[in-house]
Formats: structure tokens, sequence, C-alpha cells
């Protein structure tokens, strides 16, 4: 086994990717016979132990990853002084409707039943939940659409929400700070993301939109990811998503001892996949580029 072993030289636990029975079967063409449980026993003695894949390796660091951090911190507390509304915006993992299994576990007296196959065709359909989170207010505000997770989609969604209360909320206000990450339906890069919020949140609804994206790969440092979505999982955990009701549910009842309030809509727009935007579409946006980092920093007012 000198070949299949790795180990950890600080505590000397060692691992190996060869099977107990495989291990057996070598040991019994030398003439020593013995079956796969006493081999697991021995290597136990021997300081080996049953090993899983760590998420622990990471990229190297882009050199303006510090700088993205410093400029969106820059821009938050920019506009939190002025009293404007910040919200960070991104979608959940898509969950299937239907009586599935749900990660995770919760106090019960009996184990809940569910399919023994999480297939697509069996579902009642699937959820695709769009959050947007005002980082101010702590309050959360997720939509839950059942067709595709587009650009159409995400700016749609913060329509809404400005629509149902951020308006409200901050009265008289004229602009607003987006933080997001850099792929997606809400992608730095998408043609159709910066037009449709041209065209919805400037256009229509009179706002001048600044929007920061996050670095690629830093998209755990997005408050809505542990302020909102995390939080929204805990409280599903270990239960079946057997209806659009149980979903819009389980997201309203989601609260923590820091204050957090959380809003569900079921979107039952149907939203398409595809729709190009034109050269000729992007030089009428009226979109300025920051001089930090412009690709991941702009913003867009009303024409």
């Amino acid at each position: 086994m000198k070949h299949e072993t790795a180990g950890d030289p600080i505590t000397g636990l060692k691992w190996t990717r060869r099977t107990t029975e495989k291990i057996a079967e070598q040991l019994r063409e030398i003439g020593i016979t013995v079956c796969a449980n006493t081999v697991c026993k021995l290597l136990r003695q021997m300081g080996y132990a049953l090993r899983v894949n760590h998420k622990k390796l990471t990229a190297s660091s882009p050199a303006d990853r510090d700088e993205q951090f410093a400029y969106i911190a820059n821009r938050r507390e920019s506009f939190a002084k002025r009293g404007l509304p910040i919200v960070s915006i991104d979608t959940k993992k898509k969950e299937l409707i239907g009586n599935f299994k749900n990660a995770g576990s919760a106090w019960q007296r009996e184990p809940v039943l569910v399919r023994d196959h999480d297939f697509r065709s069996d579902a009642e359909g699937i959820a695709i939940p769009y959050g947007v989170y005002d980082v101010q207010a702590n309050l959360g505000s997720l939509f839950i659409g059942n067709s595709h997770d587009t650009s159409e989609f995400a700016v749609d969604n913060l329509a809404r929400w400005w629509r149902y209360d951020g308006r409200r909320r901050y009265r008289g206000a004229t602009q607003l700070l987006i933080l997001a990450d850099g792929g997606g339906s809400n992608s730095c890069r998408a043609r159709a993301w910066k037009h449709r919020l041209q065209k919805v949140l400037c256009d229509r609804l009179r706002l001048a939109v600044t929007v920061c994206h996050y670095p690629t790969g830093a998209s755990k440092w997005n408050p809505i990811e542990h302020r909102l979505f995390s939080e929204i999982s805990k409280n599903w955990a270990g239960k079946p998503l057997a209806s659009y009701e149980a979903v819009l549910n389980y997201a309203r009842s989601t609260t923590t001892c820091g204050g957090l309030g959380v809003k569900a809509y079921l979107v039952k727009k149907e939203y398409s996949n595809g729709v190009k935007v034109t050269d000729e579409q992007m030089e009428q946006l009226c979109l300025k580029a920051h001089t930090t980092q412009p690709a991941r920093n702009y913003t867009l007012k009303p024409r």
C-alpha cells in the first residue's frame, strides 16, 4: 500500500484509496487469509481512517479582488449615509416541488417518508427562488418562479420589490445600489441584464441604479447568502417541499433573533431563455462605467 497511502503530517492520520475487500484479496494472493472486516480493524490500528473530499483548496486570488471589496464597502457606506436603499440579490438553489427528500434534519416523532428517487418528471414543478435582501432594513423578499432564471426574471423581481416595499420604505429615493454576483441571470457580462435594468428600473421607475459585482469565487461574501438564504435553508431543512405554498410558507416564517423578516411571492409569469440584445440597443443605454474596475461597477440612469 506504499503508493496508495496519503496522510496528515501533523496528526499522523493516514488513508488509502483501496477498499478493504481489495486489500484482503491481495493478502490472500500471498498466503494470508483474512476477511475484509479484519482488514478494517487492522487499518484503524495502523492509523488509517475513512476520508471524504474537503473543499479547502482555493484558486489564486486575483490581484484586483481586494480592490473590489474595498470599493464595494465604500459604495455601501456612501449610500447608507445618505439613507439610500442598498439591496443584495441572487438566485437561490432551484428546488423540485413534490414529496422529495430535502437536505437536513428536523425534530419529529417519526421520519417523513419521501420518494426514493428525485425524478424531475415526478415533480409538480420547479421552484426558482430569486432573493432581494434589503441590507439596511434586514428584510428579505423571495420571488418563486417556475419557468427559467433569466435576466428579465431577475430585473422584474427587483421592480416588484421596489413597488411592494422599496418606494414606501425609502420615500423620495431616486438612487439604488445593487450588490450582485458576477454570473448567473444578473451577470456583469449579460447584455440582457443591463438592457432590462435600463428599461424597467431606470426608464419606467425613474431610478438611477448603481451595480457592484463581487469578484469571481467570492459570492459567499454577498450579504444575501449568509443573511437570508442560509436562514431560509435552515428553516425548511429536513422538510419536503411538497407544494409551492409550502415553499412560500417556510420562507415567510423564517426569522432570526437579529430581526430578519421575509416576504415571499409566487411569480406565475413565464420567462424564456435566449433573449438577444443587439449592439444598437446597447449603445442606447444611459450607462456609465466607473473608473474602478469598470466591468464590475457601473451606473445606469433614466433616459
